[in-house]
């Protein structure tokens, strides 16, 4: 035993980005809002504490958790998003443009306006992102007035679903809406990436180099998904990768022809520092998103561990940008993007660094192995993120990533670069180019989208579920084994128990918003709904769906009613829901005396003392152990608090 424990007292460093996250996780999780006085201070306190108290490992460990905990409270309570109270009709507003995102069919423009004209009693201004079919040439910094319709962000529609208030907190946005039409009252000049957009005007340049996330049709958007390349319109690794080689490259080219420079400081060394700077504008006009951030961080920590004669890929410094983005946003670990970048990095470190495997010596055989074993490790452990997030697993990642991934990297990128500075002088011929490449490219992915079964639906994974499948993946890559694989056995239990946590989760019975405008009913592996379409709960059909162990693409089958009176019986129980004020005025009191009534849903707010217990609120799941689960709502980005 204390063989094993000197081989991992090393590796203690490693567990330290994993624990602090667990602490954040479990805030952005709990039922309640803690409310922890002086937070910063405390959070302070803790992490000094740990830092210079040479106490034993347990202690150092539950004091990083209860940092990750208590800096996570105090982050949230410090950005204190302004939070738009009810929705508000034909409400006029001017303000400035902070941002702007181009889609396929509307823009989305951000307007930052005082929060006390949105009704909202705060002295902060209030971000509203306002849909219009057309832009009107609009840049960032703008002064805009608008007339248009607001919305409050929904919160989860399901106890561990997607939570639209939580992400619009923490992304500082008050509430989205649409106008007709907007009007420029001042124009500012325009910045860098304003600029680049109204000079190329091409979708590819907008998602891979500006770092506009949803330029692209939905039906594209879903093929990259299908062939597990989706992660190339998220400008990441990959792009950081390709853009900092070729900088790194021209500039080592540029200062070998300049001896008086190179005999006095490495021209690697010169090359780097300029690739670097170049990159920082690079992530400057891409828009600076999460994975952006941790791919720069990364190549940061790259650049100073090639200056100083240091290992440059290594799992310390995975988790050193790690543990940086926490106390830049600890809401970042709730996020797809940043769990997906380190799980991938984290695998590919682990196993290029200690699983090292065998490579044959021959230039192409070899180039061939490690891109085949590369696009395995990313897609394993991306895998339960990627299940979690989206719902589905696209089974021909591998292939996808060895065929399509090339392609971007030696054509598409490279013309789509240049097509920028053509483009600024007049020639639009290379982004021309780049587009027979893109359908090209786009040709391929379809084939490989459309072959059997090219993606899997996975059953709904818990919070529970997947910490113990992460517990098992941290197993595997920060355990140092000795003769027994001790780190795979470990593994191989936890994910294990996760597997059989999903397996055995039971199946809901019946499913209700929190405003009751939208219930499921779910019996013998069927769904419907009230409803078959519901515009505030857009996502909310393929979430119940994927609870329910049901097909995703399935139509949206409406339930049968008698006069606004909708009844679900199942062996266990029976629930009745009412929408119409009709259908409540005339069967409350029935169903009030009726014993074999288990439950009563209504859209409106019922107020019957004689069958209380019978009155369900706010948005629940009934599952079919019988336990209600209800959601929560008393968190500081909820309309309630």
């Amino acid at each position: 035993m204390q063989e094993i424990w000197k081989v991992q007292k090393d590796n203690l460093f490693l567990w330290v980005p994993f624990i602090m996250a667990a602490g954040g996780a479990l805030y952005f999780s709990i039922g309640f809002e803690p409310h922890i006085p002086f937070a910063f201070l405390i959070s302070a306190i803790l992490f000094g504490t740990m830092c210079l108290w040479r106490a034993p490992i347990i202690i150092r460990a539950i004091l990083i958790f209860l940092f990750g905990f208590v800096y996570a409270c105090a982050y949230t309570n410090t950005i204190d998003t302004p939070i738009l109270k009810k929705n508000l009709r034909d409400v006029e507003i001017a303000g400035r443009v902070s941002d702007i995102d181009y889609t396929a069919d509307k823009t989305r423009i951000y307007i930052s306006v005082p929060a006390n004209e949105l009704n909202i009693d705060s002295s902060r201004h209030a971000v509203v992102r306002i849909s219009v079919d057309t832009a009107n040439q609009i840049n960032i910094n703008d002064e805009v007035e608008t007339t248009a319709t607001l919305f409050t962000p929904s919160p989860a529609d399901a106890p561990g679903g997607f939570d639209f208030a939580r992400w619009s907190y923490f992304n500082k946005l008050t509430s989205t809406g649409y106008a007709d039409d907007i009007t420029i009252t001042e124009r500012a000049p325009n910045n860098l990436r304003s600029w680049i957009h109204n000079h190329t005007n091409a979708p590819l340049v907008d998602s891979l180099i500006l770092g506009y996330k949803h330029t692209l049709p939905a039906a594209e958007r879903e093929i990259w998904t299908s062939t597990g390349v989706g992660h190339v319109w998220s400008i990441s690794g990959f792009h950081m990768t390709l853009i900092m080689g070729w900088l790194f490259a021209i500039f080592y080219f540029l200062f070998r022809l300049i001896p008086p420079i190179v005999k006095r400081i490495p021209a690697k060394h010169i090359a780097m520092c300029c690739a670097w700077g170049v990159l920082i504008s690079y992530v400057l006009i891409s828009g600076a998103s999460v994975a952006t951030l941790r791919a720069f961080l990364m190549a940061t920590l790259i650049c100073l561990a090639a200056l100083l004669g240091r290992g440059a890929f290594s799992l310390r410094n995975v988790c050193l940008a790690f543990c940086i983005l926490f106390l830049i946003n600890p809401y970042y670990i709730m996020t797809a993007g940043f769990q997906l970048s380190f799980s991938a990095i984290f695998g590919l470190v682990w196993f290029w660094n200690c699983v090292n495997p065998k490579l044959p010596e021959n230039k192409i055989p070899r180039y061939l192995t490690t891109a085949v074993l590369t696009a395995i490790v990313a897609s394993i452990f991306t895998a339960p993120f990627i299940a979690v997030h989206f719902y589905s697993v696209p089974i021909y990642s591998i292939i996808g990533n060895l065929i399509l991934l090339p392609l971007f990297s030696v054509i598409i990128m490279p013309l789509v670069i240049i097509g920028i500075f053509a483009a600024i002088c007049g020639f639009a011929f290379p982004l021309h180019i780049a587009d027979v490449a893109y359908n090209f490219t786009l040709s391929v992915a379809k084939f490989i989208a459309e072959l059997p079964h090219a993606t899997i639906q996975t059953p709904y994974i818990s919070n529970m579920a997947l910490c113990l499948i992460i517990l098992g993946m941290m197993c595997v890559v920060l355990i140092r084994p000795l003769k027994i694989k001790m780190n795979y056995i470990l593994g191989a239990i936890f994910i294990l128990f996760g597997i059989i946590t999903i397996v055995a989760t039971p199946k809901p019975l019946f499913m209700a918003t929190s405003d009751h405008e939208l219930v499921a009913f779910v019996n013998d592996n069927e769904i419907t709904f009230n409803k078959s379409r519901a515009s505030n709960h857009y996502f909310t059909f393929d979430t119940w769906k994927h609870f329910a162990h049901i097909k995703t693409d399935t139509p949206n089958t409406r339930a049968k009613h008698k006069k606004g009176l909708y009844i679900f019986q199942s062996p266990k129980i029976k629930i009745a829901y009412m929408q119409k004020f009709s259908a409540l005025q005339n069967n409350i009191t029935k169903l009030c005396n009726d014993e074999t009534v288990d439950y009563i849903v209504s859209y409106f707010d019922i107020t019957a003392p004689n069958c209380e217990s019978k009155i369900l609120r706010d948005g629940f799941i009934i599952y079919e152990n019988g336990k209600i689960i209800y959601q929560n709502y008393n968190r500081r980005w909820n309309i309630q608090h």
